[in-house]
């Protein structure tokens, strides 16, 4: 019996950044090609008719939008592409569609629950943070086990300003206290990138040199530092998520 697909959202306009996330998704989750439905929200609109129950799960992707940017600061594309994203969060909390929201994600997520999404506070620089695990995150199947501390790739202006009413606090860190949260038993996101490595980070810095993440004097240097970086639990949660949530179709 065949496995129902999970729903990969992408959010970058950028075609190299968008296939090497993908690929990354695939890597890193365990998944083939054929186990996922993935659409470049940049590119094509979500299905009419779209049913999330023909999915095991929906997975989001990054990009260089902020939910928080006033509507005249975003460009045609990225304002389509959050409208997309926004349009199936009431229906995903609702029914507690397996969720798993990556960096944009959990700005997509705190926003449709009503948290504050901003760039007073919190933002990281690019590069590796150290996550820590609360109590919750301890119980929580997607973490239990993991070192209590463990780095995780992050490069975000924006972030949650507080915990959305009914989350569930799971990851901290210094700099962004907000790192990992949960709301209902399914639906998930991360303020870190659980599918990216050195090389995957390697390439986004060059792509996203311009884009006001840092100076891009210091893109070298970035690099360098990403590289010495030993970064493998994030990849964990991607693929228990996978794990946790991969589902046999309906039969015939």
């Amino acid at each position: 019996m065949t496995a129902k697909p999970f729903l990969v959202l992408q959010l970058r306009p950028e075609t190299e950044a968008a296939d090497d996330e993908f690929a990354a998704f695939l890597r890193k989750g365990g998944l083939g090609a054929e186990e996922t439905h993935r659409i470049r929200l940049d590119l094509e609109p979500l299905p009419e008719g779209l049913d999330l129950s023909d999915y095991s799960g929906v997975i989001v992707g990054g990009g260089p939008g902020c939910v928080s940017d006033a509507p005249e600061e975003k460009s045609p594309v990225e304002a389509r592409i959050e409208a997309a994203v926004l349009g199936i969060m009431p229906e995903i909390t609702a029914r507690d569609v397996p969720f798993l929201g990556c960096c944009y994600g959990i700005g997509v997520l705190g926003h449709h629950l009503g948290g504050r999404v901003s760039k007073a506070r919190y933002g990281e620089p690019v590069g590796a943070t150290l996550c820590r695990v609360t109590p919750e995150g301890a119980a929580d199947p997607l973490i239990a086990g993991l070192p209590e501390l463990f780095l995780a790739f992050v490069g975000h202006k924006e972030a949650l300003q507080e915990l959305p009413e009914g989350a569930v606090h799971l990851l901290a860190s210094d700099p962004c206290p907000f790192q990992m949260i949960r709301y209902g038993r399914n639906v998930y996101a991360t303020q870190f990138h659980p599918e990216a490595d050195s090389d995957g980070f390697e390439l986004r810095i060059r792509i996203y040199r311009n884009k006001g993440y840092f100076p891009p004097e210091d893109a070298d240097r970035l690099i360098e530092m990403c590289r010495q970086s030993d970064v493998h639990m994030p990849e964990i949660i991607l693929r228990r998520f996978v794990e946790t949530y991969r589902r046999d179709a309906d039969p015939a």
